[in-house]
């Protein structure tokens, strides 16, 4: 470019190298210096670690040793040799003590001192040295030490010798032997409370080992006990713990007196016979003693020089003796401490000087490979500065970045181009697909190009598909994948990333523009993809001018796309609630399961079909594309009201059914009555009675109770009309009699102890009708009477419709006396409310105008032309076609149904036949019935949803004349196939 000057600076390739060596080298020596005090704080911290290992591990040792005896001297406290007032009883107890020795290896012996001065003492004497001490027989094991008072009141001391049997071996007297357990500061500690009270450790006097006396006082206060117990285990735990060969240890006392060290034969120095604990300045342990000396603060390791040697110590309390003052002394020389410390950082040196010296050729090269991308780079951005947009050709590098960097600059290159506006076509057509078809012709043909395409996300798939093509456009018709790899995070590189990527992969020759299409919250929409002309020479024409012209169209095209894919995702939002209301109510019996699917299927193919009739009573008919939405709503919610119908009901198969069959309560009666027959039989024999007489009489009575239940079993089926000669024969075998001798008020729920409220209970026993109608069979309206009948203020939807006197009718004869089927008027009725619900929740709905329809289409279905249906008797003036074509869907559908309960399955013929009767009188409509036998629409539902043996031949032409009276109609059948 004229007049620009590049301005001088260091060389990029140069300096990435020597950056790169530098920092090696840098790192290098810092992590050698890091890693030499790392590795002394890791080694120090390590010991501190260890000390205080070991001070967690002398603790553990103590309170092992405490835990036992203090469990066994609170066992001894409550022990009646410590209650005993004479020795005799003391002495009966001591295989208690023998056993306490035994089981208690730490424990040296225990003792009792009395309120009165009387004193109790058991050792172990299995030691020779102590029995030799004690001038022991030479099998005694165990010694008894005993002060007690004569019958005078004066102490007299004795011992006595048992051996490993616990047989007495001797028993000698000790004039000498005087001991007050009352001055001892274990017995006055100890009896200033409860608890039990722990000594300083100390040399015992007997025993010479190092230890501490535990002492508590009795359950009643008569008497103190103690224990001694041993501390010589901690000696060899601190051995074994040694971090080094000349680590030192050891246990002080606040009087600089050790408890415990590693050779415990060091610790005992005898003055006059009186065994004690030495002086830390006595053992001749320099580091200890000045250690002991420095009285660091607890947990901190110090460091110190004796004799030119450098140590480090470290003080820790030992809190098994809380309060005491006793400390654990550790102290490691500083060369053995830090031996590994220097090995290792010699060892890292030397690697670390190797690994520099590998990568210096690597760390130069590295450089020259990253800056050499870079140059080339400059250079296509300087050509781009200079409007030169000739493609190049790939980077050759395998640096992302620079890659990424690089196909961008591509991309630049190819979206730079003019822009105008065509909104018009935008905002001006509805549908979708036709938009697009428009904008994309109008874009091909402004701007002589050879074609173009657009594709838009699908969001089931997630897959870009291809809606609108123009031109002389060759493109793959495949949909696109929406994963694409992309490093940026800026949308405007995202567009030209994913351009360049659709552009390469629609195609490889590169003779496309792609530009991005996003909501506008941002997310991907699709791409409008242009052809770009090009010249003789193959080269693509730079028209600035398109290509802004593009980039300020697809910002339009964007906002129009996504408002009219909102109007269908909308559709398709309500279209799915509505399927689900039709699913849920099919789920609510598993013997109507797909009728609310069906239904809608077969109506919508029988309105299509008389849309394209062009003869006929319905060849100016026509709906368009909102009525036949319309249609379709309706279709799917004619029965949305059943979602409130008891399934109980929809689903009866027997007369006496409610939520289960009470076929079984009356079988439960004959089996009392029969039962009642056959004690009366025996009451005869026993009685004297004939017994050829009594047993014809049994004979008759079983024959006539199982033909009464089978009667009554068969009138529960419905399967036959109930003439009056049947009823008599109801009534009679109604009101024969059986005890009930259980009160029957007992069990119930609120609503049925409601209803038996008003009449007063039964005197037990009471005898009863085998069949009953019971006032609590009747179940009353109250305020849930529905205003379904033409003078209810409340309706304000005209139904018109006979309301039962009573909401339910229970009573067994009233049930069993249906003449046809198996619906009393109460059940019937309910399942009629059904269509009511629909049409007050469908008129609830907020409809659109182009959906008002719905409820009328969908609350029709019932109505009959003569003016006889329900819920608004409605006559053929007053029923639009939409609602009569519904019609005749519901009761095919209802008849062919093969999952009903409460009627076998019918075929094809049967259904047709029926449904030509209905015709005839007028409850169908015939020219509408006429065109679903014509067009043999009932045949494709058959194929598709009937089971194979319910399609028969069919001859149209004979249902036909049963419409128009030609031919006699048949019967009705069972009142409830239509019920649906």
């Amino acid at each position: 470019m004229q007049g620009y000057k590049a301005r001088q600076g260091i060389s990029l390739q140069p300096l990435v190298a020597g950056s790169i060596v530098f920092a090696m080298v840098a790192v290098t020596v810092l992590l050698l210096l890091q890693g030499k005090q790392a590795a002394e704080r890791l080694l120090i911290s390590a010991g501190t670690d260890a000390a205080q290992q070991l001070s967690r591990t002398i603790d553990e040792q103590v309170r092992r040793l405490l835990q036992p005896a203090e469990v066994t001297l609170r066992l001894l406290s409550i022990d009646p040799m410590a209650e005993a007032q004479d020795m005799a009883t003391r002495m009966d107890r001591l295989p208690v003590g023998f056993e306490v020795l035994d089981s208690n290896p730490v424990i040296s012996a225990f003792y009792m001192g009395y309120t009165n001065g009387e004193f109790l003492l058991v050792r172990s004497i299995d030691d020779p040295s102590l029995r030799r001490r004690f001038s022991a027989p030479p099998t005694a094991v165990y010694m008894v030490q005993t002060i007690h008072r004569d019958a005078a009141g004066d102490l007299i001391g004795e011992w006595w010798f048992y051996d490993a049997s616990r047989r007495l071996l001797e028993r000698r007297s000790q004039p000498g032997y005087h001991y007050d357990p009352r001055t001892r500061p274990w017995y006055l500690d100890a009896a200033q409370g409860q608890d039990i009270i722990i000594t300083r450790p100390y040399v015992f006097f007997t025993t010479r080992e190092v230890g501490i006396t535990l002492a508590r006082t009795s359950a009643r206060g008569r008497a103190v006990v103690g224990l001694d117990a041993a501390l010589a285990d901690l000696g060899p735990v601190m051995q074994r713990m040694r971090l080094t060969p000349g680590t030192e240890a050891t246990i002080v006392s606040p009087g600089a007196r050790i408890l415990a060290y590693p050779d415990m034969e060091r610790l005992l120095h005898l003055d006059t016979d009186m065994p004690r604990l030495p002086l830390l300045e006595e053992v001749g342990i320099p580091s200890l003693a000045h250690l002991f000396t420095m009285s660091p603060p607890v947990g901190t390791a110090v460091n110190f020089n004796i004799d030119g040697q450098t140590w480090y110590g470290i003080r820790m309390p030992l809190a098994a003796f809380p309060g005491s003052g006793t400390d654990i002394l550790i102290s490691i020389p500083g060369d053995e401490l830090l031996a590994d410390a220097r090995r290792i950082i010699t060892r890292q040196a030397l690697l670390a000087i190797l690994l520099v010296l590998l990568f210096l050729p690597a760390g130069w090269y590295l450089g020259r490979r990253i800056a050499r991308p870079m140059k080339q780079l400059a250079d296509r951005v300087g050509r781009l500065t200079e409007f030169d947009f000739t493609p190049t050709s790939p980077l050759r590098t395998r640096l992302r970045e620079a890659c990424h960097l690089d196909e961008t600059l591509q991309s630049m290159s190819q979206t730079i181009n003019n822009f105008l506006r065509i909104s018009q076509t935008l905002s001006r057509e509805k549908s979708l697909v036709n938009m697009l078809d428009s904008v994309l012709e109008q874009l091909v043909t402004s701007f002589r190009v050879d074609g173009g395409a657009i594709y838009l996300l699908d969001d089931a798939s997630n897959h870009f598909q291809l809606v609108a093509r123009y031109g002389h456009f060759q493109i793959d018709r495949s949909p696109l994948s929406s994963h694409f790899q992309l490093d940026a995070e800026d949308w405007q590189e995202q567009d030209a990333a994913i351009a360049s990527i659709v552009s390469r992969t629609l195609s490889p020759s590169d003779a496309l523009y792609t530009q991005v299409l996003r909501l506008r919250d941002g997310e991907l929409q699709g791409f409008l993809v242009l052809t770009s002309p090009v010249d003789e020479y193959g080269v693509r024409r730079q028209d600035l001018s398109f290509r802004s012209f593009v980039e300020e169209l697809s910002g339009t095209a964007a906002v129009a796309i996504e408002t009219r894919q909102m109007f269908e995702a909308q559709k398709k939002l309500l279209d799915a609630v509505i399927r689900l209301l039709a699913d849920a109510i099919d789920a609510k019996s598993p013997y109507t399961s797909g009728h609310c699917e069906r239904v809608p299927v077969l109506a919508t193919r029988m309105i299509e079909r008389l849309n394209h009739l062009d003869t006929g009573p319905f060849a100016d008919f026509q709906l368009g594309e909102e009525e036949m939405e319309a249609f379709h709503m309706a279709a799917w919610l004619h029965d949305c009201g059943k979602i409130t119908s008891p399934e109980h009901m929809v689903d009866k198969a027997t007369k006496l059914e409610t939520l289960y069959n009470r076929i079984h309560e009356i079988r439960t009666r004959f089996e009392v009555l029969l039962r009642d027959a056959r004690i009366d039989y025996w009451r005869g024999l026993a009685e004297g009675g004939d017994a050829g007489a009594l047993t014809k009489r049994l004979a008759q009575r079983e024959l006539q109770l199982q033909s009464d239940y089978a009667l009554i079993a068969q009138a529960n089926l419905g399967a036959e009309s109930m003439d009056e000669a049947h009823l008599d024969e109801l009534r009679r075998i109604a009101q024969q009699r059986w005890w009930r001798h259980f009160d029957n008020r007992i069990g119930l729920s609120s609503e049925e102890l409601r209803r038996m409220a008003d009449r007063p209970p039964d005197s037990l026993p009471v005898e009863e009708a085998l069949l009953q109608d019971r006032h609590d069979h009747i179940v009353r309206w109250g305020e849930r009477r529905p205003p379904v009948t033409r003078d209810d203020p409340r309706n304000l939807w005209g139904f018109d419709m006979s309301l039962p006197r009573h909401a339910m009718n229970l009573g067994e004869l009233h049930n069993l006396s249906i003449p046809r089927g198996t619906l009393t008027d109460e059940e019937r009725f309910h399942i009629n409310d059904h269509i009511v619900q629909t049409i007050i929740m469908l008129n609830r709905l907020p409809l659109p105008r182009h959906l008002r329809p719905v409820p009328e289409i969908a609350g029709n279905h019932h109505e009959k032309l003569d003016g006889t249906g329900y819920p608004r008797r409605l006559n053929a003036n007053q029923l639009s076609i939409p609602a009569r074509v519904l019609a005749i869907a519901d009761v095919f559908e209802a008849l062919t149904a093969a999952d009903r309960p409460y009627k076998p399955a019918k075929t094809l013929s049967e259904s047709l036949r029926l449904m030509a009767d209905m015709a005839h009188r007028d409850h169908l409509d015939p020219e509408l019935f006429e065109v679903f036998i014509r067009e043999r629409l009932y045949l494709q539902y058959a194929e598709r949803y009937l089971r194979p043996e319910q399609i028969d031949y069919i001859d149209e032409d004979d249902y036909l004349e049963i419409v128009r009276g030609a031919r006699s109609p048949v019967q009705p059948g069972n009142t409830r196939d239509t019920a649906q």
